[in-house]
């Protein structure tokens, strides 16, 4: 039997594919799971119309994380922390403190989309990016200061 697959299976194919499986196979897992559709006009419509919401959603999401950017772009994340001799830190900065200041700056971020590379063990300005969409990266800068 031939049908379309409307996510992607292992050892079967890709989401919006036209394949052949077994027809018990089919009928009994892959369409009453909605994995597939039957190849049919129907069917076929059915798989473009949830192409172009998934296009329209990935548009929608795309403009969110912009606007988020640019408002992130012009926020500017103090940070404090204890220093010693010559500007170095006691312990240092790390991804989290930097999240955690983005909190109390009204920004809700996941954790893992800082892109902090290197911890920071001195006082000064840094530039951190911030992904927040596969095609959307933003600068954060982060002012580390004495205590």
């Amino acid at each position: 039997m031939e049908v379309i697959l409307t996510q992607d299976i292992d050892r079967l194919g890709k989401a919006g594919e036209r394949v052949k499986a077994k027809d018990g196979y089919c009928r009994n897992y892959l369409i009453p799971n909605r994995l597939a559709v039957s190849v049919t006009q129907g069917g076929i419509r059915f798989l473009e119309a949830k192409k172009r919401r998934a296009e329209e959603k990935r548009i929608q999401e795309k403009q969110q994380a912009e606007q988020i950017a640019t408002k992130l772009e012009q926020s500017t994340c103090v940070i404090k922390a204890k220093v010693g001799a010559e500007g170095k830190l006691f312990g240092s900065v790390t991804r989290q403190h930097v999240y955690e200041e983005l909190q109390q700056l009204g920004f809700d971020i996941d954790k893992k989309k800082i892109e902090l590379v290197e911890v920071i063990h001195k006082v000064g300005e840094y530039s951190v990016p911030v992904r927040l969409h596969f095609e959307v990266k933003a600068q954060l800068k982060v002012i580390v200061t004495e205590a």
